[in-house]
């Protein structure tokens, strides 16, 4: 589960180029990075799927590493708009500097994968977002960080191993062969996982909320499509 969403990120892209081929575009595999919407759609569902039987096998609910607590809801959520002032930055900053560094600005890094899609398949998009919030802190804060720490009982190597992961995921999302792209992709999530992992670590009752939170920036991004 630790390399699921890199290698699941490569394998439908490579599906859909595989499509586009077949139907005769001429570049499929750099048709196929418009797409990327699509590409974690299915994989959030792979995933999705992947938890529900693995934690089924452990005799486990998929919902249980994630509980409401009624008696410090209204702490936990205030903790977690704070912590908002935080993670808004910590999504968009490095980002913005790494690209300016790697790919000359940021607005050149988006251009190469934020492409127009057909209306239809913005609205479809929007699936993704929503999927999203069960797939991919799940998978490496609900899922697999425990299960390096019950291995290595070492904690902090385990929050530090799947939070570099969290951000490594995203140099196949889309996959462009491109050395500064790649780079850019690997380092610009990387103070973004770290701190929802300690958040989570720390605080394992925030995990709903920032599973909610994590959506709604995706949402936010999905609706850039919507101006082009």
């Amino acid at each position: 589960m630790l390399f699921s969403r890199l290698v699941l990120f490569a394998f439908f892209q490579a599906a859909i180029a595989a499509v586009l081929f077949l139907a005769g575009v001429s570049n499929p595999w750099d048709e196929s990075v418009r797409w990327w919407p699509f590409v974690v759609l299915f994989t959030n569902l792979v995933c999705i799927g992947l938890l529900f039987v693995l934690f089924k096998r452990e005799g486990k609910g998929y919902f249980e590493f994630a509980q409401f607590h009624k008696e410090t809801m209204l702490r936990d959520v205030g903790i977690v708009l704070l912590m908002a002032l935080v993670i808004i930055p910590l999504s968009s900053l490095p980002s913005q500097w790494l690209a300016g560094i790697l790919l000359g600005s940021y607005e050149n890094a988006l251009a190469m994968f934020f492409r127009p899609l057909p209306i239809w398949a913005v609205i479809i998009g929007l699936a993704f977002p929503i999927t999203h919030a069960f797939a991919e802190l799940p998978v490496y804060f609900g899922y697999v960080m425990p299960r390096i720490e019950a291995r290595l009982r070492i904690g902090w190597l385990a929050w530090g191993i799947a939070s570099l992961f969290l951000a490594l995921q995203h140099i196949t999302l889309p996959l462009i062969f491109d050395w500064n792209f790649m780079l850019w992709r690997a380092g610009m999530f990387i103070p973004f996982a770290f701190f929802m992992g300690a958040a989570i670590k720390l605080r394992p009752r925030l995990f709903p909320y920032l599973m909610i939170g994590h959506a709604a920036i995706d949402m936010l991004l999905m609706t850039m499509y919507f101006s082009m």
